[in-house]
């Protein structure tokens, strides 16, 4: 019989654990449910473990003990192909890891030739229906260097859509980028968000969190403190959490 909160939600976090060879307590007993088309949003202090339980996530960080299920495969599961898994969850970093030799639709191009094994023709006139979708339909033949900050990272967001993820994670996606290109990439989140995206956004951005999320989610010291919709989340009298809205907003 399915669990009827696996049945509900496409990503199922249950007393999640991270403990590093040197003994640092990364995530403790952290418990996250969220459902298909949601936008989750996490905040927290530099250090409290938010970066590190999303990448747990599609497993760049593996867990010391609790589950993920992912779509209802369990990620721990010494059977799973965490490969496969990957391919539906795309993923945004702080830096935009293109490949400098290739353009920019070339980067979008790359992962569904070698990955999905997709013909040149295919990948290519799925890449500029992507360069398009994040406003860069004429940069698709610049390379990274000749990219803005900003550019890039759109084109980066691009390139994880070119796998056709079920579910979008964003690590502090504006942090590397100047003001002025902070909201070109929030308006391409916004974007996908209304496209009814699953996603999850570590970031600083407040502004976002109270337009866009569904849900936001504070972290502190490795535990999931508290979580609530934007409204009351920012009108919480949690003493945790407003001690780091007050250092932020």
């Amino acid at each position: 019989m399915t669990n009827p909160i696996l049945k509900d939600s496409i990503i199922v976090a249950d007393s999640v654990d991270k403990i590093y060879p040197n003994g640092c307590h990364a995530l403790k007993k952290v418990s996250l449910n969220i459902k298909k088309g949601e936008v989750v949003v996490i905040i927290g202090p530099s250090g409290s473990g938010k970066s590190t339980f999303l990448r747990t996530l599609n497993q760049l960080e593996t867990i010391s003990d609790g589950t993920i299920h992912i779509d209802d495969i369990n990620l721990t599961h010494k059977e799973t192909n965490i490969n496969k898994v990957r391919e539906e969850v795309g993923m945004v970093f702080q830096s935009f890891n293109l490949f400098p030799h290739k353009t920019a639709l070339g980067n979008v191009m790359l992962s569904p030739m070698k990955v999905l094994k997709k013909s040149a023709k295919e990948a290519e006139a799925e890449a500029k229906d992507l360069m398009a979708k994040v406003g860069l339909a004429d940069r698709m033949n610049n390379y990274p260097s000749h990219l803005s900050g900003g550019q890039q990272q759109r084109v980066a967001i691009a390139r994880a859509l070119a796998m056709s993820p079920k579910i979008m994670l964003f690590d502090e996606p504006t942090s590397a980028l100047d003001p002025e290109m902070v909201g070109e990439v929030l308006d391409v989140m916004k974007s996908l968000a209304g496209g009814g995206m699953t996603m999850v956004v570590v970031t600083h951005e407040m502004g976002f969190a109270r337009e866009v999320a569904d849900r936001v989610v504070f972290m502190e010291d490795g535990e999931l403190v508290f979580e609530e919709t934007p409204d009351r989340f920012f009108e919480s009298d949690n003493q945790r959490l407003q001690r780091f809205l007050g250092q932020v907003l």
